[in-house]
C-alpha cells in the first residue's frame, strides 16, 4: 500500500494488485521489477559483516501485507545463514506508529512468534481496528500478551527507540509503499513493481545471489 494511499484505504477502499503471468526466465529488470538505491544504506542501520540484510517493512492494516505474510513467511524460512531476515512495520503516521509500538512491545517480552499471526487475523479476519494504545493493548493480551507486562514495554524507552530505529530504516530504504522488501543495504522490491508476491520473492532471491557476488 502506497504512502500516498492511506487516505483512500481508511475510506474502504480496497485496490486489488495486478494480476500477474508466468516469471520470466531472464533476470529481473533494473528500474522495472528492482530498484538500486542512489546511496547504499549506512552500516550502523545494517546487520554486521558478512550477514546480508533482508528487511520486509510492512504494516498490520495493510490487505497486502496480510495476503503476503504466509508467503513471506514459508520464504524466510528457507534463507541461507548469511541472511539476516527481519520485519519492519512503518511509522508513516500516528496510526502506522500504534502498529510499530505494538510489535517492538510483544517483541521485547517474547511474545511476537505467537502473536505476530494473530494479529493479522484480529483485523482482517475478526475486523478490529489498531487506531489507538488501547487497540493495541486489546489485541495484544487477545492474541495471549501478558498485560501487565506488555504495557511496561509499550512505554518504555527500548520500544520507542526501535520505533524510531524502524523510522530511520525505512526512510534509508526510500519505502513508500507496503509490503516492500530491502535487500542488502542496496536494493528494493515489491509485488507493486514485479506485478505479484511470488514474483517479487524470486527477485529477492536474485539480489540476494547478486549480493553474496560482491
Amino acid at each position: 500500500m502506497k504512502r500516498r494511499d492511506f487516505s483512500i484505504q481508511l475510506a474502504g477502499v480496497g485496490l486489488a494488485l495486478a494480476a500477474s503471468g508466468t516469471a520470466r526466465a531472464q533476470a529481473p529488470a533494473e528500474g522495472s521489477q528492482y530498484v538500486k538505491l542512489a546511496q547504499p544504506l549506512p552500516a550502523a542501520l545494517l546487520p554486521p559483516p558478512g550477514k546480508i540484510d533482508v528487511s520486509e517493512f510492512f504494516w498490520y492494516e495493510c490487505p497486502h501485507c496480510n495476503v503476503f505474510e504466509p508467503l513471506l513467511d514459508a520464504w524466510s524460512r528457507r534463507l541461507g545463514a548469511d541472511v539476516a531476515f527481519r520485519r519492519v512495520p512503518v511509522g508513516f503516521t500516528a496510526r502506522h506508529q500504534v502498529g510499530q509500538k505494538l510489535f517492538y512491545a510483544l517483541e521485547e517480552i517474547g511474545a511476537l512468534e505467537t502473536a505476530h499471526r494473530k494479529i493479522f487475523a484480529a483485523i482482517h479476519t475478526q475486523g478490529q481496528r489498531l487506531i489507538s494504545d488501547n487497540d493495541a493493548v486489546s489485541i495484544a493480551t487477545a492474541a495471549g500478551a501478558d498485560k501487565a507486562k506488555f504495557l511496561d514495554a509499550y512505554r518504555s524507552f527500548q520500544v520507542n527507540t526501535k520505533a524510531a530505529r524502524a523510522r530511520q530504516l525505512s526512510d534509508a530504504y526510500k519505502v513508500d509503499g507496503v509490503p516492500l522488501l530491502g535487500i542488502a543495504g542496496r536494493y528494493f522490491t515489491s509485488a507493486s513493481l514485479t506485478g505479484s508476491h511470488e514474483r517479487a520473492l524470486q527477485v529477492a532471491d536474485y539480489l540476494i545471489q547478486f549480493a553474496r557476488k560482491g
